[in-house]
């Protein structure tokens, strides 16, 4: 094996840390594939690869009433192989990078979680403005003279509006959010107390009040509650019950962690996006699929977007609490080091990763 040192001290890593790797990164790879195929089945039609387990009769599953034909077969095969691929890419990329320390992919990992609910931060407030304002010209009438009669009833459309205006918002923030690495949750926290102090100010001086404002303030808010949890656990501030942890050994709570974050945090976070966008009248993709707005009047267009949160966060959570069981068998193995992520790094490589863990503590890795 390859051997990592840190002040001179040898470090060598073992198949343990392959194993580790493997699984880890796999983890994290096949729910980016299952979202994938999320929308391929439900929005393009695709089978899935339970319809092709029921169609082949494995795993007990009951034969399709209407077996799969042509290209639906060949979709599925596609959509099984897409699943095995991506797990022996993984293995090969972990084999061709033995000599890459568990805390590497970890502060990666945490990396690419911030830049996920970054990206979440800048999506809710640059809706949540516009669709703000156009909520506000469609109440008053003014949107068919701002935007012109056949465009202006369109966007009194929630599924014109999501799919023209909230969507390439979205590839916006996913490009903003690249380059203006900080979280900005402190900003969002402010504008919920902005937002509800102008429904107070505009209710009781200006006696104007439209359902619009009350849900700018539960989109953000449920935005800055649901994104704002990965970042907590990445800094270690959620609220534990300590009556045990605290007498821990460094190990034990580095194993309890680990142990923790592989056999609660991770299966919960599955469990959210399976229940969630299983089918399509699931909690998730139900109101995405349809647009779901507010019933509540002239409101925001945005209440399927608040079901995507629970994706957001489930997504980050596991990245997160993947991230975080690498760091603790990296504390069990006794691999040196404590390198994070700064909470503006996004999508590192292991070159910005050593570069951080430099500017952090005089660690470096030597390869051998």
């Amino acid at each position: 094996m390859t051997a990592v040192t840190l002040h001179s001290q040898p470090w060598e890593t073992s198949k343990t840390d392959l194993v580790v790797r493997t699984v880890a990164l796999s983890i994290v790879a096949v729910a980016l594939a299952f979202l994938v195929n999320n929308y391929l089945i439900f929005w393009r039609g695709w089978p899935g690869i339970v319809n092709l387990f029921s169609h082949l009769g494995w795993f007990g599953h009951e034969p399709l009433q209407t077996p799969l034909t042509g290209q639906a077969l060949t979709l599925g095969w596609l959509q099984l192989i897409g699943y095995v691929a991506l797990i022996v890419l993984i293995a090969f990329y972990v084999l061709i990078t033995r000599d890459r320390p568990l805390r590497i992919d970890s502060a990666w990992l945490s990396g690419f979680a911030s830049y996920i609910i970054r990206a979440a931060f800048w999506a809710v407030l640059l809706i949540g403005f516009v669709d703000s304002i156009l909520s506000f010209l469609h109440v008053e009438g003014f949107l068919v003279y701002v935007a012109g009669e056949e465009l202006g009833k369109q966007l009194a459309q929630s599924r014109f509006r999501g799919t023209y205006v909230h969507y390439p918002l979205i590839l916006v923030s996913l490009v903003i959010a690249y380059f203006v690495r900080t979280l900005g949750f402190t900003w969002l926290a402010l504008l919920v107390v902005l937002a509800e102090f102008q429904i107070v100010i505009v209710r009781f001086i200006f006696s104007y009040e439209q359902a619009f404002l009350g849900d700018l303030v539960r989109f953000w808010y449920a935005a800055l509650f649901l994104f704002a949890s990965a970042y907590t656990l990445r800094e270690e501030a959620h609220v534990r019950v300590d009556v045990l942890y605290t007498g821990f050994s460094p190990r034990g709570k580095a194993r309890t962690n680990a142990i923790g974050s592989l056999v609660l945090g991770i299966p919960l976070c599955w469990t959210i996006l399976v229940v969630g966008m299983w089918g399509k009248a699931t909690i998730i993709n139900a109101p995405l699929l349809v647009f779901e707005t507010t019933q509540s009047g002239f409101g925001l267009y945005v209440k399927y977007l608040m079901a995507s949160f629970l994706a957001v966060y489930a997504l980050s959570m596991l990245v997160q609490f993947t991230s975080y069981f690498l760091s603790n068998v990296a504390d069990l193995r006794g691999e040196p080091g404590r390198p994070h992520a700064e909470s503006g790094a996004g999508l590192p490589g292991s070159d910005d990763i050593r570069s951080e863990m430099a500017d952090h503590q005089p660690t470096t890795f030597i390869k051998q």
